[in-house]
C-alpha cells in the first residue's frame, strides 16, 4: 500500500485508546475515533462504555482534531458476550468476558463496522506488539510493559485480524503513554485505570447476575467440605470461582477455598488449598495465531498462563487430540484452574494461541517432547 492505511479506532475514553488515536493522527493517518455503546443497564455509568467514557472520547477527538463517531453495538454484545456470560455461569464455570469481548465485538463487529465506513485498519489501546516475518506470517507477542500486557486477552486472534490491526501504545511502558497524553494536553492524561468489568457496576458480580440472570439464583445450596459434611447453604454456585477463600460464609478454623462447583446439585465442595492442585488440564475452542500450531501438531514445550494476572509457568502442550482441543501437563502441578477460563501458550516473548479451560485434571497424563 503506497499510502499510509485509513484506521478506525476504538476509543473508550481511557488514556491508552486515547493516545493510540493521538498518536497515530500525529504520524499522518487519517483517524477516526469509535466510541462503542455496549450496555444500557440501570441507567448507570458502566467503565468503558458510559456517558462519562463517551464524553472523554469525544473531547479528545475535538482537541486532536480528528473525526469522532459513537456506534451502538448494545444489542450484538448482549448476544454474544453477556449471553456467554450467563451460559458459563449456568455451567458452573469462571467466564472471561474480556476476551469474549475481544474476540466478538473489537476483533468482530467493529472490524466489519470499518468495512461499513471504508476504513483499511482497526486501533486499540491494547499492550501488545505485532510483527511480520520473511514470510509474511503476523506474528503477536506481549506488550513492551510487562506489568500492563494484555496478550492474554488477545490469544484469539490469527493472521486476518492481525493483518489488520494496530496497536500504537504496544511498544511502550504505561508512564510513556501518559507522558504522550500530557504533552498533547489530553483531558483524560491522570484518568484511572479501569479495574473493573465494563458491565457490572462496582464489581459486583453476585447482585448483577442475581438481577440479570434470576434463574441462577436457588436457595437451598449446600456449601460441603471434601469428606462431604455440610458446613453452611448458599444461594447459587454463580457467586463463587474455583480457588476462592474469601466470602464462602463458613467458619471451621481452617483457611479452605472453593474445590468443586456442581451446579447441577447446587453444591460448592471446599477444603485445605492443598487440594486445589492438579498436574494437568484440558482446554477446548483453540485458536493458533499462526493457524496451526507449532512442531506440525506434535507435543510442544511452552509457558502457559491459566489466568490474567497469573504467573507464566512451564507446561507440554498437546494439540493432537483434535483440531481445537489440548491437553496441557504442568512441569509443576498448578493451583486453582478454573473451567471457563483462558489458558495461553508462550514461545519466548511470542504469544501462540490459546484457548477455553475445560477441566482440570486429577491426575498426570504422561506428556513428553
Amino acid at each position: 500500500m503506497s499510502e499510509r492505511p485509513s484506521v478506525l479506532v476504538a476509543m473508550s475514553g481511557g488514556v491508552d485508546s486515547s493516545v493510540a488515536a493521538a498518536l497515530l493522527h500525529e504520524q499522518g493517518y487519517r483517524v477516526r475515533g469509535s466510541h462503542l455503546k455496549l450496555v444500557h443497564l440501570d441507567g448507570v455509568d458502566h467503565g468503558c462504555c458510559g456517558p462519562q467514557a463517551e464524553s472523554d472520547a469525544r473531547a479528545v477527538a475535538e482537541l486532536v482534531g480528528f473525526e469522532f463517531e459513537v456506534v451502538d453495538m448494545s444489542e450484538r454484545f448482549s448476544r454474544t458476550v453477556l449471553a456467554d456470560f450467563f451460559a458459563e455461569h449456568r455451567a458452573g464455570r469462571t467466564p472471561n468476558p474480556c476476551v469474549r469481548c475481544n474476540e466478538r465485538i473489537k476483533f468482530g463487529a467493529f472490524l466489519e463496522r470499518a468495512d461499513e465506513v471504508g476504513f483499511d485498519v482497526v486501533a486499540t489501546g491494547h499492550y501488545v506488539r505485532t510483527w511480520r516475518d520473511v514470510r509474511g506470517r503476523w506474528h503477536l507477542g506481549r506488550g513492551a510493559d510487562v506489568s500492563k500486557d494484555q496478550s492474554y486477552v488477545l490469544h484469539m486472534l490469527g493472521q486476518e485480524q492481525l493483518a489488520r490491526a494496530m496497536f500504537p501504545v504496544g511498544g511502550q511502558s504505561k508512564a510513556e503513554t501518559r507522558e504522550h497524553a500530557r504533552r498533547m494536553g489530553l483531558p483524560v492524561a491522570g484518568k484511572p485505570d479501569s479495574q473493573e468489568v465494563c458491565f457490572v457496576p462496582g464489581a459486583d458480580h453476585g447482585a448483577f447476575l442475581a438481577a440479570h440472570a434470576p434463574d441462577l439464583v436457588r436457595t437451598g445450596g449446600r456449601i460441603e467440605d471434601e469428606t462431604g459434611r455440610v458446613l453452611g447453604a448458599h444461594d447459587g454456585t454463580f457467586r463463587f470461582t474455583i480457588g476462592q477463600r474469601r466470602g464462602l460464609g463458613v467458619s471451621t478454623g481452617e483457611r479452605r477455598y472453593v474445590l468443586e462447583l456442581d451446579p447441577a446439585a447446587n453444591r460448592v465442595v471446599v477444603g485445605p488449598g492443598e487440594l486445589l492442585a492438579r498436574p494437568a488440564l484440558t482446554a477446548e475452542r483453540v485458536s493458533w495465531v499462526a493457524g496451526e500450531p507449532p512442531e506440525g501438531g506434535r507435543p510442544f514445550e511452552a509457558q502457559v498462563r491459566i489466568r490474567y494476572n497469573g504467573d507464566e509457568v512451564p507446561a507440554v502442550v498437546d494439540p493432537s487430540r483434535g483440531p481445537d482441543a489440548v491437553i496441557v501437563e504442568f512441569r509443576v502441578p498448578q493451583r486453582a484452574i478454573a473451567p471457563g477460563q483462558s489458558i495461553v501458550f508462550y514461545l519466548g516473548e511470542e504469544l501462540l494461541g490459546g484457548g477455553r479451560i475445560r477441566e482440570a485434571l486429577a491426575n498426570p497424563v504422561g506428556g513428553s517432547v
